[in-house]
């Protein structure tokens, strides 16, 4: 009876060592593929969100130039000054609320081609002053109340402001502000992509890891012993 136990208990052994190799060859192979999709999802999103946003990067990135040397183009910008007269009704002497400002406003654009969003309009007793801005451009009216007549300049810093406000968002409305966010969420998502991908690259990981703590180490470096 007693060396029947025997081969039983063997037996059993060696069921249940079949059956938690089998358990653990799933659990490998099921982690073997998530981990094979993720890294396929990664490189899908790196590729795609880097073709997706390579017009916006770009433009961020030479406007990151051109916006560290403004002096390059200070000689594009042209300033033309005009006069006129207005409606002495749109004028009108007291409270500033009795002026017609959406006429003059809408005066100013259809005379004098004004571009950029209206910024401010001020009423004083004796003037009315009005202010457009817009990327590279601006535009400043003052007007007697009494006479009606009026001077106008309009200013344009040429096409290298223009692209440099964008980049800073200046004067460039809510959607381009959005524009901002977005390109934003786009390169955070590409760069994380690329420091996933990094990690599935066995023969490249610490070479790879290394050089982006060195620039990170480097622009530190610069911060804390070239910026004052």
């Amino acid at each position: 009876m007693e060396m029947l136990r025997w081969p039983l208990l063997r037996l059993n052994t060696e069921e249940s060592v079949i059956k938690e190799t089998t358990v653990a060859s799933r659990t490998s192979h099921r982690s073997h593929v998530m981990k094979r999709q993720f890294m396929a999802v990664s490189r899908w999103l790196h590729i795609y969100l880097s073709m997706a946003s390579f017009a916006i990067l770009f433009f961020f990135a030479v406007t990151g130039l051109t916006l560290n040397h403004t002096e390059w183009f200070a000689e594009h910008q042209s300033t033309v000054q005009g006069k006129g007269h207005l409606e002495a009704s749109w004028l009108k002497t007291g409270d500033g609320k009795d002026l017609a400002k959406l006429e003059i406003v809408e005066y100013l654009r259809r005379t004098h081609n004004i571009k950029g969003a209206m910024s401010d309009f001020r009423v004083e007793d004796a003037q009315a002053t009005v202010s457009f801005k817009g990327p590279g451009y601006s535009a400043d009216f003052i007007a007697d109340r009494q006479t009606g007549n009026y001077e106008l300049t309009e200013t344009r810093m040429g096409f290298f402001a223009v692209i440099n406000d964008l980049h800073k968002g200046r004067d460039s409305g809510k959607a381009w502000s959005w524009m901002i966010d977005i390109s934003a969420v786009l390169m955070t998502l590409v760069s994380l992509s690329g420091m996933v991908l990094i990690f599935f690259l066995a023969k490249r990981r610490f070479s790879g890891l290394l050089i982006a703590a060195a620039g990170a180490v480097l622009c530190c470096v610069f911060y804390l012993v070239f910026v004052p």
